[in-house]
């Protein structure tokens, strides 16, 4: 599984420490406010404990297989399956009398290889580089057969790349429906086109009904996850029967997420070595504005950029310029982004670089004694907030064996390394950052950060709901003229607003930081180094450093990203040291103010780092003996640089012992005005001593550390920080996620061209949901050919009570037979929709 990172969050690492979508397969998404909300959903009020850091003693970390998991917990042999099961695994945890988390932001899709017509390495055909092919995937998978046979029925068809349970749809949803609609399972219709594309490739089909080239079956090699909950190897068998049946040759290739990645994320496209992939991903927070997951998936300037198979995605001149213009917000209104983003959905299944098959719920059991607080996106293993809040009920202390399918899948590097979701569970414990998600609403409470300013530009859409934020409007935002806008690879030093402009300049978005005054005095890095300013700015090089020609460190792949966040951002500035003080400046704006608020904290996408462990990082790098990223290993036949494992070690600390023997400060006419030569001897001899206990380079902020990682048995032990500064109870008030449960009322029959009402009711356990929580409630009526006929909102009577009526005009577009009414609740506490329907025979 992989985690669905933001842009943003990974080349920038500017809003949160935080990814929004991850290869479990991993993702991080961005919220939506109503911009004319006052209302206030602040942090829970905590429980008290005098305990610092993380509640637990230490979590041995281990490989579980998904259908052990409640066999171990039952026999006290594991804690918690943080990972988590399918809907099918749902009656075995309730029958086992286990807690178990719930998990809305879990999705699947096939993913293809689009390199060709040819693979280069072995002249073999490709079919799926064809569009028109992997969009005729989407008639050829029954995704109804998926959802009951494989998921219980629990799951969600799911069409698109945006996840069904999340705002976006649910403000969409009529533009959703009519391209499932069009989409639906059709494999005759599939196998039509197919064919047609096939012979205009040059294939031919024997008398068997087999596809041939250069008189060799057309054989396509199907990567499928075995190491997953349970759900992958259904999935790829059935799609691998469906392709068989029109005539394909299937090998079959089950692996483990190790055995895969090397392939689909690290390999070449261009080899040949597989064509279809099983994936999944996991969004990391709930995702409030789904936007950037066009240009994420489906384009080159994606943050996964790094990887040679996003290298390899050619979308269309349209549809890359929407994925660029959603990602950034590139509208003043809504309207605008509403237009933008339903044309960039009808053009990503025209692409379908990806067929998403369904939206799934999971489900993290664990032992009765546990507690955790668990995101609604993001389940245990994915949330931000497991750390700080994963107990013993009965004890504070103790040690904790936490399961999951896998584990170190790729080398852990803070710059561009592993981005999956059973590696990124464990470094989440490690790492801190500047804001905290919440795991209900997905907005964001301060962590690091005291508070901060957000001005926006008049007239853009943007709204506040908690009151950390400060939201104010200005006319114009002109940024000042020594704000750093770009770097100078060569004179290593940042380049201003007045250098690279040569004129006043303005953005759409000003943010400010204020961090606490004693901040750089409380929090410690792992190695027991005092977080200082160097590691902000070094965070802030290394957005530009890496993907500038002039850099020893230059990486291609990163060019992209670094391009599209330069035709965006305008500038920042440090406005104090101490207490630190940040502004940034920038065109790109989010529709809350909570997610317009930029840290620079020294998260970098893949992992929190102090300046010194990237130093000898880079040293590695520009001798050209390691490399951060998949592509530049690749292509330039170096280790994926592993802070944790393999032959990585021994260079890196090679590059240490040569750092502190030169007490090195890299970028010295820069950092040098932040780092001393005594600073850095100490940083260098700190990190020496954590090499030798710890045995590896992974150094972080966050309530646990990385004590031990054996790679081979695929294990690991964190274990509390001592220095953590937060009380252990800081965020023990979460309580149960206030979902909405939604029943309609209505006749069973009504007449074509006259009026009919419906009856809608919405309660949470049993008593009314107020009507002040709720943003909106949406209806949409399709008629006997489930088509979309009308939308509207829906007016309240009372609390949990709301009326549709649809006057004769309205009834009069309806044809004879059964229609249907389907409601989507949207509230406030919970950014998690609700749907529900009605189907009635409508009558001439």
């Amino acid at each position: 599984m992989k985690i669905r990172l933001s842009l943003l969050a990974i080349a920038l690492a500017v809003i949160a420490c935080q990814s929004a979508t991850i290869n479990i397969e991993q993702k991080t998404p961005t919220p939506q406010a109503d911009p004319t909300s006052t209302k206030s959903y602040n942090l829970p009020a905590p429980t008290r404990s005098p305990n610092r850091g993380g509640w637990l003693d230490e979590i041995i970390v281990s490989v579980v297989a998904a259908d052990a998991a409640v066999a171990q917990i039952q026999r006290g042999d594991l804690d918690i399956y943080a990972s988590g099961l399918s809907s099918a695994d749902l009656p075995q945890i309730q029958a086992a009398g286990l807690n178990y988390s719930k998990q809305y932001g879990l999705f699947y899709e096939l993913t293809f290889n689009p390199v060709g017509p040819t693979f280069p390495a072995t002249g073999k055909l490709n079919p799926f580089s064809s569009a028109k092919v992997r969009e005729a995937m989407n008639w050829l998978v029954d995704r109804s057969y998926i959802n009951q046979e494989i998921f219980a029925g629990d799951g969600l068809e799911k069409f698109l790349p945006i996840t069904t349970q999340f705002p976006d749809y649910a403000d969409l949803a009529d533009v959703a429906r009519r391209l499932e609609a069009k989409y639906a399972y059709d494999p005759d219709k599939a196998n039509e086109v197919i064919s047609i594309e096939m012979v205009n490739m040059g294939a031919t089909k024997d008398d068997a009904g087999k596809w041939q080239f250069d008189g060799e079956p057309v054989t396509l090699i199907f990567l499928i996850r075995t190491d997953s909950d349970g759900t992958r190897v259904p999935i790829g068998d059935y799609a691998a029967s469906q392709l068989e049946r029109i005539g394909f040759t299937v090998d079959r290739k089950y692996r483990t997420s190790s055995e895969s990645s090397p392939l689909w994320v690290g390999g070449n496209p261009a080899d040949g070595k597989w064509h279809i992939y099983t994936g999944a991903w996991s969004a990391t927070v709930i995702d409030r504005d789904q936007g950037d997951n066009f240009q994420f998936y489906y384009s080159s300037n994606s943050a996964y950029g790094f990887s040679p198979l996003w290298q390899a995605y050619t979308p269309s001149e349209e549809f890359n310029k929407l994925n660029d213009d959603l990602s950034y917000n590139r509208f003043i209104t809504l309207d605008e982004r509403r237009v933008a983003f339903a044309r960039a959905l009808e053009l990503s299944l025209e692409d379908s670089v990806r067929v998403w098959l369904i939206d799934g719920k999971n489900f993290a059991p664990y032992d009765t004694n546990v507690s955790v607080a668990y995101d609604l996106a993001a389940g245990v293993d994915g949330a931000q907030l497991w750390p700080y809040t994963l107990r013993f009920t009965d004890r504070e202390g103790g040690t904790l064996r936490w399961g999951q399918p896998d584990l170190f899948v790729d080398p852990w590097n803070p710059v561009s390394g592993s981005n999956w979701a059973f590696d990124a569970s464990s470094q989440r414990a490690t790492q801190s950052g500047g804001v905290m998600a919440d795991p209900f609403t997905g907005l964001f409470h301060p962590l690091r950060i005291e508070k901060a300013d957000v001005i926006v530009q008049e007239g853009l859409p943007v709204g506040a709901t908690l009151d950390w934020v400060n939201l104010s409007f200005e006319p114009e935002i002109v940024v000042p003229k020594d704000a750093w806008a770009d770097w100078d690879a060569a004179a290593h030093r940042f380049i201003t607003t007045e250098e690279k402009y040569g004129e006043p300049v303005t953005a759409k978005v000003k943010s400010v930081v204020y961090y606490p005054a004693d901040m750089l005095k409380t929090v410690k890095w792992h190695d027991g180094s005092n977080l200082s300013v160097a590691d902000f700015i070094m965070g802030m090089i290394m957005t530009y450093d890496i993907s500038k020609p002039e850099s020893p460190i230059y990486d291609e792949s990163r060019v992209a990203n670094l391009e599209n966040f330069l035709s965006i951002f305008k500038g920042t500035r440090i406005v104090s040291t101490d207490p630190l003080v940040i502004e940034y400046y920038t065109d790109a704006y989010q529709l809350d103010a909570e997610w317009n608020v930029t840290t620079w904290w020294p998260q970098y996408g893949y992992g929190e780092a102090p300046w010194h462990t990237i130093a000898i990082g880079n040293l590695a790098d520009a001798a050209g003996e390691l490399a951060y990223s998949a592509d530049k290993a690749d292509y330039t036949r170096t280790e994926w640089m592993s802070f944790i494992g393999g032959p990585s070690l021994q260079i890196l600390n090679k590059y240490l012992l040569q750092a502190d023997a030169e007490t090195y400060i890299p970028y010295p006419e820069t950092l040098g005005q932040y780092i001393t030569p005594e600073e850095a001897a100490v940083r260098y001899a700190n990190l020496k001593a954590w090499y030798q206990d710890h045995g590896h380079f992974w150094v972080g902020t966050g309530p646990y550390y990385l004590d031990r990682a054996y790679l081979n048995e695929k294990t690991l032990a964190l274990k509390n920080n001592g220095y953590y500064p937060d009380a252990s109870d800081r965020w023990s008030g979460f309580g149960e996620p206030k979902i909405a449960e939604v029943a309609i009322n209505g006749a069973a029959q009504i007449l074509i061209g006259q009026e009919a009402t419906f009856d809608v009711f919405v309660t949470f356990e049993g008593a009314p949901y107020p009507q002040a929580e709720i943003k909106q409630v949406k209806y949409l009526l399709y008629n006997a050919q489930g088509e979309v006929v009308q939308t509207g909102l829906v007016e309240a009577v009372a609390d949990g009570w709301y009326t549709i009526t649809l006057p004769a005009d309205v009834t009069a577009l309806l044809s004879a037979g059964s229609s249907k009414l389907e409601v989507v609740v949207s509230p406030l506490p919970v950014t998690i929709p609700t749907f529900a329907a009605f189907e009635f025979l409508a009558a001439p």
